[in-house]
């Protein structure tokens, strides 16, 4: 058996830009962003826990951000290393722009993520009915279940999320 040669270890100031270009990812900076993306920064870059650059922006709603990363070729299915998409990412947090941005690009409206849960379900979880309302009409769908074989309308229903429960009752095809 051969031993593998050893990984080339980072020098500090490798580590240090790599730490500045997830934090332009972070703050939404999609000008830097640009210029590092035309000079050959890959768009799918990952984090030590798995989060792509698009992923980072997404969570953290900087719509110009998701927009330059995936213009570059960002992947909008690449899941973190708990398996959530950066279309999951926006949904948990509320953001109406990157979701749409997302969605427009191709992001899977029905992506799964850790325990099986959908974009759709996280909204529903967290009250968010204009990105429950979205991701419907982009063809979420409205049956799917978790792990836990819950779908979004009981998902809302425990986390007492009653206006997207409501939603989503009324939404379903034999209401």
């Amino acid at each position: 058996m051969q031993n593998e040669p050893p990984k080339p270890e980072l020098d500090e100031e490798t580590i240090a830009f790599a730490q500045r270009v997830f934090q332009h990812a972070r703050a939404g900076q999609a000008q830097e962003l640009e210029e590092l993306l035309r000079m050959g920064l890959p768009p799918n870059l990952r984090n030590e826990k798995g989060d792509s650059l698009l992923m980072l922006a997404s969570y953290h709603g900087h719509v110009d951000a998701v927009g330059v990363l995936l213009a570059h070729g960002a992947d909008p299915e690449l899941a973190n290393d708990r398996g959530q998409t950066p279309l999951a990412g926006a949904a948990f947090k509320g953001d109406m722009a990157t979701v749409q941005c997302l969605l427009d690009s191709g992001a899977d409206a029905n992506g799964r993520s850790e325990g099986g849960k959908t974009p759709l379900m996280i909204a529903a979880m967290f009250n968010r009915t204009e990105i429950a309302e979205a991701l419907l009409a982009r063809g979420a769908d409205l049956q799917a279940r978790d792990a836990g074989g819950l779908t979004a309308e009981a998902l809302a229903g425990a986390m007492g999320a009653v206006d997207t429960a409501e939603q989503l009752a009324r939404a379903a095809p034999n209401s």
